[in-house]
């Protein structure tokens, strides 16, 4: 008797251990913010699973590297679907031989709510952080219990959609909304990046997988050189999310026989290219900005919290574009996030057969035009963005405690 109590003590204080896996850039963030949340609370805490640079920082131990796991639509998924099923496996293994005393999933639906249910079924506490679109796919959400013990969500939207199925989930706010200045100060991220005060400045943001920079890029090139025209001083400056994604948004623009200036740190000279490559300072380049011009996706809700006017192209790639609307799985009238919280078109998003360079320039050149947000926009960006504004890291880490403390139910 003495002897149990000793050991269910020794449990009791051991060390917590904490296993996450990320699926691209946007997730490597949220998890790097948890992580550092979740360690203010377990400073003795250990952390693995799948992970990118901010993860790793943070003292994650990642098993594999975060990039092979940035796919997108079910064509590019097929391709690399046999890697992504052996670190599957490799995952489950490794988790199942350490029982951490939770797993979270950051969103890649896909790839986690598969481990999540396993892991569930063998008593592991599962959170998955990032709710699936379920505003459009409600059916979605009805499954999610069986996957995680804990949504967290980003919106506040989607936890009264999981209350209707009798999931547990939490808004938590975004962390984005956290990291962004109410009145975001266009002044000195122009000093940042060395952009003249008094020009129009354009921010091409053609998204963060190689698939997407090669299906938008060319039109989003296409669309900056249409507005040059009717606005020579126009600089155009274009964040890339990492060495690849800048390779190949370079060899883009080498065939547009553009000349590239590639602005490595944020003490590089004003370059005279038209089109301005810079690594990161992705943020700093919205708020520079007088209009965006971006991919759908996270960097919708980043120009949002910069108040910058916006234009939003997507396309998926073809074959997946004919599968999910042969499927009728786009039921949604809306895809940019600003619109979705919104509920109501509140900047001109272009999808598919509308992404044309020249359906993109005419929805940028009146904000490029009069170089000042509209009054009305930027108070609805605020609204929304103080509404998002929860200290997202520390709500989440408390979530993940707070479920921690209840009893198993396997």
């Amino acid at each position: 008797m003495i002897a149990a109590s000793t050991s269910n003590a020794l449990i009791s204080n051991r060390p917590r251990c904490f296993a996450l896996v990320a699926g691209e850039a946007s997730g490597d963030l949220l998890g790097a913010g948890l992580i550092c949340a979740l360690r203010q609370r377990h400073p003795d805490a250990r952390f693995v699973g799948i992970g990118g640079p901010l993860m790793i920082a943070a003292g994650m131990e990642s098993w594999h590297a975060l990039e092979k796991l940035s796919v997108m639509g079910y064509v590019e998924v097929l391709r690399h679907l046999p890697k992504l099923l052996a670190i599957r496996r490799d995952i489950k293994r490794r988790v199942l031989a350490l029982r951490p005393d939770c797993f979270v999933g950051i969103d890649a639906p896909d790839f986690n709510l598969g481990l999540e249910r396993t892991f569930k079924q063998a008593g592991i506490r599962t959170v998955h952080y990032v709710s699936p679109s379920i505003w459009w796919r409600e059916k979605r959400a009805q499954k999610m219990g069986r996957h995680a013990d804990l949504v967290l969500c980003l919106f506040p939207m989607e936890p009264p959609i999981y209350a209707r199925h009798g999931v547990n989930a939490r808004f938590v706010g975004h962390p984005l909304a956290d990291q962004f200045a109410l009145e975001p100060d266009r002044a000195a991220a122009r000093t940042t990046l060395n952009l003249p005060a008094d020009v129009p400045v354009l921010a091409l943001l053609p998204g963060s997988r190689l698939g997407e920079i090669q299906r938008l890029g060319p039109e989003f090139i296409a669309a900056a050189r249409l507005c040059q025209k009717q606005l020579p001083a126009l600089q155009v400056i274009a964040p890339m999310a990492n060495a690849a994604c800048r390779e190949l948004f370079a060899n883009l623009l080498a065939q547009d026989h553009a000349e590239v200036s590639i602005a490595i740190d944020s003490a590089a000279e004003n370059s005279p290219a038209p089109i301005r490559l810079l690594d990161g300072h992705a943020h700093a380049a919205m708020i520079a900005a007088d209009a965006v011009l971006l991919a759908s996706g996270t960097a919708a809700l980043e120009a949002m919290l910069a108040k910058r006017p916006m234009v939003v192209g997507y396309r998926l790639a073809s074959l997946t574009y004919r599968i999910v609307t042969t499927l009728g799985l786009l039921k949604t009238q809306h895809y940019a996030l600003p619109n979705i919280l919104a509920g109501g078109a509140l900047v001109p998003e272009l999808m598919q057969e509308q992404c044309t360079a020249q359906n993109l320039a005419d929805a940028l050149l009146p904000a490029l035009h009069v170089r000042n947000t509209p009054t009305a926009l930027i108070a609805e960006f605020t609204r929304l963005h103080r509404e998002l504004q929860l200290d997202a890291d520390q709500t989440a880490a408390a979530a993940i405690d707070e479920l921690l403390q209840t009893p198993t139910q396997h």
